[in-house]
C-alpha cells in the first residue's frame, strides 16, 4: 500500500506547483521587461527618425535635442533587458539602437564634427556599423540638397565621407551571423556613393558649361558694343 501511495501523482508531482510557480515568476519578469523595452524602442525609433528629418531641415539644435532624448531611452531599454539575455538579443533592441546610431552619426557628419566613437554613441559594434552604413544614405540625400543650393564644396566633403565609410566597411568580411548582414548594407553604401559621385560630376560639368556660356556671352556683348 505504501508503494502505491508513493507512486501516486500527489507523491511524484508534489513539487511541480513550486517549479511551475518559479517559471511563471520568470515569465512574468521577462514579459514585463519586454513590454517596457518595446515601448522604449518604439520611442527611440520615433525620436531618431524625427532627428534625421530635423537634420535635413538644417535644424541642428532640434535634432540634437531629439537625439539626447533617444539616448535616455536607449539606456532604459538596455537596462530593462540587462538580466534577460535572450530578449536582449531578440532583434528589436538592435533595430532601435541602430536607428539611434544612424541619427547621431548623421548629425555629426553633416555638421562636420568629429565622428562619435563607439563609446560616444553608446551602442554595440554591430549596431554602430549598421547605423554608420545607413547614415551614408542620409548623406546622399543631404548632398543632393546641397547641390540644389549650389554648395558644391560641401557636397564634395560629404562624398568624401561616404567614400571613407565604404572604404572601412568593405574591410569587414565576416559571416552574416556575426555582422547581421552587414555585407548587404555595405553594397548599398557603394551604390549610393557611386550615384552621388555621378550626380556631383554631372552638376559640376553643367556649372562649368554655364560659366563658359556666360563668359562667351560677355565677350560677344563686348565685341558688339565696341
Amino acid at each position: 500500500m505504501s508503494d502505491e501511495r508513493d507512486a501516486s501523482p500527489d507523491g511524484v508531482l508534489a513539487g511541480l506547483p513550486h517549479v511551475v510557480g518559479t517559471i511563471r515568476d520568470e515569465f512574468d519578469a521577462q514579459h514585463g521587461a519586454r513590454e517596457r523595452a518595446l515601448a522604449a524602442c518604439r520611442r527611440i525609433v520615433q525620436h531618431s527618425a524625427q532627428a534625421i528629418r530635423a537634420v535635413h531641415r538644417r535644424e541642428y539644435d532640434e535634432a540634437q535635442s531629439l537625439i539626447d532624448e533617444a539616448a535616455t531611452l536607449v539606456g532604459e531599454a538596455s537596462g530593462s533587458l540587462h538580466e534577460h539575455a535572450a530578449l536582449y538579443h531578440a532583434g528589436f533592441l538592435h533595430d532601435a539602437i541602430k536607428e539611434f546610431a544612424e541619427a547621431k552619426l548623421t548629425l555629426a557628419m553633416v555638421r562636420e564634427q568629429p565622428l562619435p566613437t563607439l563609446d560616444g554613441v553608446g551602442v554595440d559594434g554591430v549596431a554602430y556599423l549598421h547605423g554608420l552604413a545607413e547614415a551614408a544614405g542620409e548623406l546622399r540625400r543631404f548632398a543632393l540638397d546641397s547641390l540644389r543650393r549650389g554648395e558644391f564644396d560641401r557636397c564634395e566633403r560629404l562624398l568624401a565621407a561616404m567614400d571613407e565609410i565604404y572604404g572601412q566597411l568593405v574591410t569587414l568580411d565576416y559571416p552574416d551571423a556575426i555582422t547581421r548582414g552587414l555585407r548587404r548594407t555595405t553594397d548599398m553604401v557603394r551604390g549610393v556613393t557611386e550615384r552621388t559621385r555621378g550626380d556631383l560630376t554631372t552638376a559640376t560639368l553643367e556649372q562649368q558649361l554655364q560659366a563658359e556660356i556666360r563668359g562667351l556671352r560677355e565677350r560677344l556683348d563686348g565685341d558688339a558694343s565696341s
